[in-house]
């Protein structure tokens, strides 16, 4: 931390840099933007080569962004802030020529605070239709239904966009720049929900059967989660996260849980802990399952869903016993739990854990030893280990191309820093190395449950907590290692009951992102198994 600290003072004099919530952030003009992030990014010392997100704000005085970075090499975070007073025609430095993710994530913040970002290639609207009006986030958007009424014309998509150039005489240009070329051949994939993991729709540029280009639309599920989380007491926002990935939803109430609870200063018992992440390593289970099942099933192998869903319907028969819910479970809550384990859940876990190995070699010899799968998926969809950084995909299919993101090692959170468990990853990159990650994750998600289901240590489920809760004025990040890649909440607390801004981070939208980049060359029926190996939700990105 000293490090980034003192590097970016010799570099950047004029930058002010402080330490908010155990993290340095810089706060330095947008003139000086560029040359800090290439700084960050390319100096050997710092080398912060993954841009985790960018979290859009609106101080009201100005707008603005909250760029997290860190490095994969020592695994250290910093924050840099950067912001305009210009309310009418807000224009930062984009940096997408340096982290690819920052496109999409830019994109993203152009859509809901109406950001400009100079030199981003493609400022479109990401998630509202085209001709929507105002920016939603911004706190003085204009709520009137009557501005935004619910059209019942076809869908529209721009097929052009626009880029802000930076002349030499430092005026802005604007250009427009078309999505497509003239002689393009332009299909759908999608908008339908077979193998497109939700409503997702991706306009793909063919040459016969060679992908070209893809363009991708995800706006057709958003559910205003960040709008509406500012009208919510604390306890009332953890609903929606049961939302977003569906299969991920213990953890990702574990992480909204982790950091309200750090911010009021509120600590939990040791046996909701250890509940917690039992609960998060069956989700696990349960997902990855779920995603071989539908994954072989996108390939036409349907029977391996069958063999899978036994897995599945065993842990949810666990979870309903438990936590009342099939899907949807709202278990976790600030200050614990929301009601003990059920009377045979241990007996359950055992009885889960009796059956794994079997079914893990069964998998295994269906599938991944069957001469079709290898030649669907051996070498198809590859990504390299600083691709996959550069493009922002974690979790297991980051894991697959040998980049050790998991947080659970890297920002190690409640008990698992006391677990022996091991970080899997490959190093082939392709499509069948993603799905062996995701069987192998199995293995090690059963050791966790393994250590611990004996060890439930006897105490209160759930702490007192206020009745009304008001966090005090500051902000705070925390991650967390969802079913599908690094899972993130930043929060900006004005010291009221409910959050003043509520930023969700979802391993989803980069991975739906890098499918264009994966896909260019590769036949159409790829895409399919690039797409599926990728096991993207839409509700998490869409959101």
């Amino acid at each position: 931390m000293a490090t980034i600290t003192e590097k970016i003072g010799k570099l950047f004099p004029q930058a002010t840099v402080a330490t908010v919530d155990g993290v340095p952030q810089v706060s330095i003009d947008d003139k000086d933007w560029h040359a800090l992030a290439e700084a960050l990014r390319h100096d050997a010392d710092l080398d912060m080569d993954f841009l985790v997100t960018i979290v859009g704000m609106d101080w009201t005085e100005t707008l603005g962004c909250i760029y997290y970075l860190e490095s994969t090499k020592n695994h250290l975070l910093c924050s840099v802030k950067v912001t305009t007073t210009d309310r009418e025609n807000p224009m930062l430095h984009s940096v997408a020529d340096i982290w690819h993710v920052a496109e999409i994530y830019e994109r993203e913040v152009y859509d809901f605070f109406g950001i400009i970002f100079i030199g981003n290639p493609d400022m479109r609207r990401l998630f509202l239709s085209i001709d929507w009006k105002g920016y939603p986030l911004r706190k003085d958007y204009d709520e009137d239904p009557a501005l935004n009424p619910i059209s019942i014309e076809s869908e529209r998509q721009s097929d052009t966009t626009d880029t802000y150039v930076e002349l030499p005489d430092g005026k802005i240009e604007k250009k427009t720049v078309e999505i497509f070329g003239k002689d393009d051949f332009v299909v759908n994939i999608g908008p339908q929900h077979p193998a497109t993991h939700g409503v997702l729709r991706f306009r793909t540029a063919v040459d016969g059967e060679t992908i070209k280009k893809i363009d991708v639309y995800m706006g057709y599920i958003h559910r205003g989660v960040e709008k509406l989380c500012e009208k919510l007491n604390y306890p009332q926002t953890l609903h929606y996260f049961d939302r977003l990935d569906y299969f991920s939803g213990h953890n990702y109430h574990h992480c909204v849980c982790n950091l309200i609870e750090r911010a009021a200063g509120i600590e939990i018992s040791r046996r909701a802990k250890v509940i917690r992440v039992m609960m998060d390593e069956l989700g696990r289970i349960a997902s990855h399952c779920l995603f071989m099942g539908t994954f072989c099933m996108d390939l036409g192998a349907t029977t391996m869903l069958f063999y899978t869903l036994r897995v599945r319907e065993q842990i949810l028969d666990i979870m309903d016993k438990t936590c009342g819910a099939r899907m949807s479970f709202n278990y976790e809550c600030i200050g614990g739990l929301m009601a003990d384990i059920a009377p045979d859940f241990r007996e359950d876990v055992k009885a889960l854990l009796a059956i794994l190995p079997a079914n893990l070699k069964e998998y295994d010899k269906i599938f991944t030893g069957n001469v079709i799968a290898k030649n669907r998926m051996e070498g198809v969809g590859y990504i390299s280990k600083e691709d996959a950084v550069a493009y922002g995909v974690t979790g297991p299919s980051g894991r697959a191309s040998g980049w050790a993101c998991d947080v659970r090692k890297t920002h190690p959170y409640s008990i698992y820093p006391e677990l022996d468990f091991e970080q899997v990853t490959a190093t082939e990159g392709d499509s069948m190395a993603r799905f062996k990650v995701r069987m192998r994750e199995i293995e090690e998600s059963a050791k966790i449950l393994a250590q611990l289901v004996d060890n439930i240590p006897e105490g209160e489920y759930c702490v007192k907590v206020p009745k009304v809760l008001k966090l005090p004025v500051g902000s705070w990040f925390e991650m967390v290692e969802g079913c599908r890649g690094t899972f993130a909440v930043y929060l900006e607390s004005d010291g009221s009951t409910k959050p003043y801004r509520l930023k969700i981070v979802p391993p989803c939208l980069p991975l739906a992102a890098a499918v264009d980049y994966m896909t260019s060359g590769q036949k159409i029926a790829d895409l399919i198994t690039i797409g599926g190996s990728l096991d993207y939700i839409v509700p998490d990105m869409d959101r």
